[in-house]
């Protein structure tokens, strides 16, 4: 966000071990330091390179590699954007909120995706904007799921505990390729990092409910199948705080390349 305010900035390529950023621009080093001069974090020239035919190759790696992290980005996307309506459709039938609440799950990691893919390769404070209105969005999403867990505490209900075990392996297995497919990408920039968070955190939701599906089988009452639903209701609201957070917050850049 520092370098935002130069206009010359075409490409930032971040190496979060090294903590260098190399920076593809028409400006001047000096100009490039002196924006981030106020981050106090003792930003330096490592090197200059002119882009050339041939140093140009540098560049037309990062693109492909940013086509990739689209490509990754967007089949998951589809992949939660399906299961959200899979499973809300089957929830509602199934009377189980905690179907219900993994449905919102789903669509609030849709919603991340799609932060993400709108993040690939950009430098534009736009992002900020995009991220608040998806941690908002994600907030609504949860206080929705527990709307749904009162109303069912209130007026009672007999989640189908088969529906519950068979939509929830389903979810799984989609959770499961979902990871599968962004393992490649999870050491990447911190977009591809938080996606792998959300892939991650999915699945434990998955478990919950299949095991929330055994129980209602087992005990033959409601309680198990509301409690999950609590429970993810909750992960969706934290990870809409953590979102909020980090929209908030200012990058750390350490040095320039």
């Amino acid at each position: 966000m520092a370098l935002e305010k130069s206009d010359e900035v075409k490409r930032l390529a971040f190496d979060l071990h090294e903590r260098t950023v190399k920076v593809v621009h028409g400006d001047s080093v000096a100009n490039l330091l002196f924006l981030l001069e106020p981050l106090g974090f003792g930003a330096m020239e490592i090197g200059t390179t002119e882009v050339t035919s041939k140093s140009h190759e540098d560049d037309e790696d990062l693109s492909a590699n940013d086509k990739q992290e689209r490509k990754a980005l967007f089949i998951l996307l589809v992949i939660n954007g399906t299961m959200f309506l899979v499973e809300l459709g089957l929830g509602l039938f199934a009377q189980s909120t905690g179907l219900i609440a993994d449905s919102l799950d789903m669509l609030a990691d849709a919603l991340v995706y799609s932060i993400s893919l709108f993040a690939v390769a950009k430098v534009a404070s736009s992002k900020r904007l995009a991220a608040k209105t998806s941690g908002w969005l994600q907030m609504l999403l949860a206080f929705g799921a527990l709307s749904e867990v009162i109303r069912r505490y209130l007026i009672g209900s007999e989640p189908l505990s088969s529906l519950m075990i068979g939509v929830s392996l389903l979810a799984l297995i989609a959770n499961v390729s979902c990871l599968w497919i962004i393992s490649r990408h999870r050491h990447g920039g911190v977009h591809m990092k938080a996606s792998w968070i959300f892939s991650s955190n999915d699945v434990v939701a998955n478990v919950g409910v299949i095991l929330a599906g055994f129980l209602v089988f087992w005990t033959k009452a409601n309680w198990p199948d509301l409690v999950i639903g609590l429970i993810i209701s909750a992960i969706v609201l934290r990870g809409a705080f953590r979102i909020l957070r980090l929209s908030a917050s200012r990058p750390l850049m350490k040095s320039s390349k």
